[in-house]
């Protein structure tokens, strides 16, 4: 044997024992029952948070003047969704089954397990050990944390139905074309199609959830597929179920998400769905959402540099109505000075919708101090919007005690309302089914039916008919428009939410609000209904298109991802053309909004700020859609200071109720409230204000806007006419003036009976 082959000889012996010591060592890691454990274990917060108890909520609080804070001690308890994998007790046969992957253990849906490990790891791919189970939360094809990138499939009908379609939940156009439809479909219906994702970095793959194609027109999903997974993309490990492939179910219909959990989790970089039946008149078509916990990697930094982790103390999890009222509870024990709690009213089944206060003289109206709400919960399965307000009430409640200057002052000018259930009934619906297996309309409406966001109103009409006759200002002012007669009947189809939300708007001058709702991201504002009634999409400005564009701006420009021109778009609307604004009429048509019923029946300007493509992510992306939102919920907040505001009072200091605010130029009027003072939101610039009421002489003066924070002052004293200084002696001599037409006439009468 020459020189050369001993030494290849060598070099293939050696290379062969590393290999065979590198396969020892996967072995032995994987015959610990601690090693994935482990791993998944310190990546806490975002996979396995611990939550604490809301009774021991209480971040640490900075000592104030005169007082001296100390913590109360927590006791924190087990998470919900994993046990300590260091010290849990080996599970036997008979223990019952981890809960479900998904949010607050899923209760709806198909399942499948397997009675028997996955017996194949011909390939490298790993067999996580059985006794670390533990459930773990989407990949993000919903929440578009997965890139279009990183989805591919076999084929596709058209790049409209391509494998970027294949998300849970996605929503297709109106006309189902060629870009936007809802899901992906296979060019060809065989046993050979697959869909594909790449996790890009080594994975626990636990669960699959799969859903039809979203379709007006056509029936078509997958009743039966097969996972695979792999390392490489080239060579494909088959889940198996004893000896043979396993066989999941999947769905019965197109829209209820069916989860089918892994016999045995599998680690590795790519998971591939591979359908074997599908509706027998339809195709091969599905959307889907992939269950896995990313296995961390200190030596990647890409991953590193790009997750998301927030400092702010808060309770990061979904809170059923108990747990709501519970946490209000905690944070108004925590900050009785600024902090009140009260409903508005009572839900169809009875559950009170709860409100927190935030003021500085809380449960008082302060003069010359505006008003401001959030409202979220209007539709009950749109719950990111629910937990970022109670969120909100945390943060200012720890950061005014911290004494953050920008929150005191906030809350110190600034009376603030905080409404996180509007349709708890809808939410309790939407909890109990659960994030993944939700699906996208369970819990949206009211018990008895009725979508809240369009329940309202319709004074758009009534308007716009007395404009074509000409009858503005005379029958129909430009605000202030009456609710007709019929909404207010007992038999009308009106919502108890509604009536409810309808009293506290007319009995609290608000100036700004925001409406959080979900499945898009983009901030509307009205009007939402479209002039042209055979139109369903046409820009419909209000005359304070340019107040709503900017207000919409400020949150929409502060948020981390709204503006960014790089993002994929939710479902079919790119909305960057505005800087993720849009005015709801040119989206989409609705009659009876709340942002058009508080225009033109209250002085509060309020939009509808959509905060994410997923109506329910999961509780492991709460903190990452807090960091997405908390600069923009502050700044909009400070936005109700932005324009003019006053006091309109008589001669003698009194305060003038209901007197109306013109600004020239603008064809929309506010009003003062009971104590005369007002707010006028405006952009910067100068403009011609008038103040007028009934029996005063009315007064006009130029009020500057400027660009700095702070609504400018422009206060009116107004003088009482004539007549009604006349009216005022004659009532308090106890006589009434006599008009000039009714004695002429008595006159004339008088000399008639003379010459008769």
């Amino acid at each position: 044997m020459s020189r050369l082959e001993t030494a290849g000889l060598a070099l293939a012996l050696v290379l062969l024992a590393v290999t065979l010591a590198g396969v020892r060592a996967q072995g032995t890691a994987l015959e610990d029952p601690d090693y994935y454990g482990q791993e998944i274990w310190s990546r806490e917060p975002y996979y396995t948070r611990q939550e604490p108890e809301l009774e021991s909520f209480s971040p640490l609080l900075p000592a104030g003047p005169g007082e001296k804070w100390e913590p109360r001690p927590q006791e924190p308890r087990p998470s919900k969704k994993a046990t300590n994998p260091k010290k849990a007790p080996r599970r036997e046969k008979s223990a019952p089954e981890p809960p479900l992957p998904g949010k607050n253990s899923n209760k709806k849906g198909m399942k499948t397990r397997g009675s028997e490990k996955a017996a194949s790891d011909d390939h490298r791919v790993r067999v996580a050990h059985e006794d670390v189970r533990e459930s773990c939360p989407p990949l993000g094809l919903e929440t578009l944390k997965i890139t279009d990138f990183q989805l591919h499939a076999s084929t596709a009908k058209r790049y409209g139905l391509g494998a970027h379609r294949g998300r849970l939940n996605i929503q297709a156009g109106i006309n189902e074309n060629d870009f936007y439809d809802g899901a992906w479909c296979a060019g060809r219906n065989d046993l050979h199609q697959w869909i594909e994702v790449d996790a890009r970095r080594l994975t626990r793959f636990t669960g699959v959830i799969t859903q039809g194609r979203n379709s007006l027109w056509l029936s078509d999903w997958v009743t039966s597929y097969k996972v695979m997974v792999s390392n490489d993309s080239h060579t494909w490990v088959t889940v198996k179920n004893g000896s043979g492939d396993m066989i999941f179910q999947g769905n019965s219909e197109k829209e209820i998400p069916i989860l089918n959990e892994l016999p045995v989790p599998m680690v590795a970089r790519y998971i591939r769905v591979n359908p074997q039946s599908w509706f027998d008149n339809g195709s091969i078509c599905m959307r889907m959402e992939i269950l896995g916990c990313p296995l961390p990697d200190p030596n990647n930094y890409y991953h590193r540099r790009n997750e998301m982790t927030t400092t702010d103390d808060l309770d990061f999890k979904h809170h059923n109505y108990k747990e709501m009222r519970q946490l209000m509870k905690v944070v108004n024990e925590m900050c009785p000075n600024i902090t009140r709690i009260y409903n508005i009213g009572k839900s169809h089944q009875g559950l009170k919708l709860y409100a927190v206060e935030i003021s500085d003289h809380p449960g008082e109206h302060e003069v010359g101090e505006p008003e401001f709400h959030y409202i979220a919960g209007a539709h009950g399965n749109e719950v990111l919007g629910r937990e970022l307000l109670l969120l909100l009430v945390q943060f200012l409640c720890q950061e005014y005690l911290a004494h953050n200057a920008r929150i005191v002052r906030l809350v110190e000018e600034t009376r603030i309302h905080i409404l996180p259930s509007l349709n708890p009934d809808g939410y309790e619906k939407a909890y109990e089914g659960g994030s993944e297996l939700g699906g996208w309309s369970l819990g949206r409406w009211t018990h008895d039916g009725i979508d809240i966001n369009n329940n309202f109103p319709d004074l758009n009409t009534l308007l716009w008919e007395a404009e074509d006759r000409q009858n503005v200002p005379r029958k129909v002012p430009n605000h202030y428009i009456a609710i007709p007669e019929w909404f207010l009947s007992e038999n009308a189809t009106v919502a108890a939410e509604t009536r409810a939300v309808i009293a506290w708007m007319e009995k609290i001058p608000f100036v700004l609000g925001g409406n959080l709702q979900g499945g898009e991201l983009v901030v509307a504002y009205p009007y939402d209904l479209v002039r042209s009634p055979w139109k369903t999409q046409e820009h419909t400005p209000t005359p304070d298109d340019h107040v709503f564009r900017w207000l919409a701006y400020s949150y929409a420009s502060t948020h981390r991802l709204m503006t960014d021109a790089r993002r994929r778009v939710c479902h079919t609307e790119d909305f960057q053309k505005e800087e993720g604004t849009v005015n709801g009429a040119s989206w989409h048509t609705v009659a009876g909004s709340l942002n058009d019923f508080s225009y033109l029946h209250t002085n509060c300007f309020e939009l509808s700020i959509y905060v994410g493509c997923d109506k329910y992510p999961h509780e492991s992306q709460l903190p990452e859609e807090w960091e997405n939102n908390r600069e923009s919920l502050i700044v909009f907040m400070e936005q109700v200071h932005r324009g003019i505001k006053g006091l309109v009072r008589d001669s003698h200091g009194k305060g003038i109720p209901n007197a109306i605010i013109s600004v020239e130029g603008v064809n929309h009027d506010v009003r003062t409230a009971n104590d005369g003072d007002y707010w006028r939101l405006l952009n910067p610039g100068e403009y011609a204000v008038t103040a007028k009421a009934e029996g005063f002489t009315a007064s006009t003066k130029n009020c500057m806007v400027g660009y700095d924070m702070g609504a400018t002052r422009c206060d009116f004293t107004l003088s009482k006419t004539n007549m009604a200084r006349i009216r005022e002696i004659m009532e308090k001599f106890g006589k009434q003036p006599v008009s000039l037409p009714a004695r002429r006439l008595k006159l004339r009468g008088r000399k008639r009976r003379q010459r008769g």
